[in-house]
């Protein structure tokens, strides 16, 4: 699944289009890699996303190209929050 998708699927951003930006300006490490919007996430990637002055660590436990907003979380785990 691609990774701006996916951060918009899984709810830690809320529109794609902004995702896609975030991913665009160096805001979103795969692995310790900064990657494009089109990097095709698998399970087990640790994703980093900088918010501003924040930081979210996550591991990707799920790849539903669909999900309801209860089960979002059940699609990854956080590593750390800053």
């Amino acid at each position: 699944m691609r990774l701006d998708k996916y951060l918009k699927v899984s709810r830690i951003i809320k529109r794609r289009t902004v995702a896609n930006e975030a991913c665009t300006n160096s805001h979103v490490e795969v692995n310790g890699r900064i990657v494009k919007p089109s990097y095709d996430l698998k399970i087990g990637d640790v994703v980093t996303v900088s918010f501003g002055e924040k930081t979210l660590s996550f591991r990707v436990l799920g790849l539903d190209e669909k999900t309801r907003k209860e089960k979002a979380q059940e699609m990854y785990e956080v590593i750390s929050q800053n």
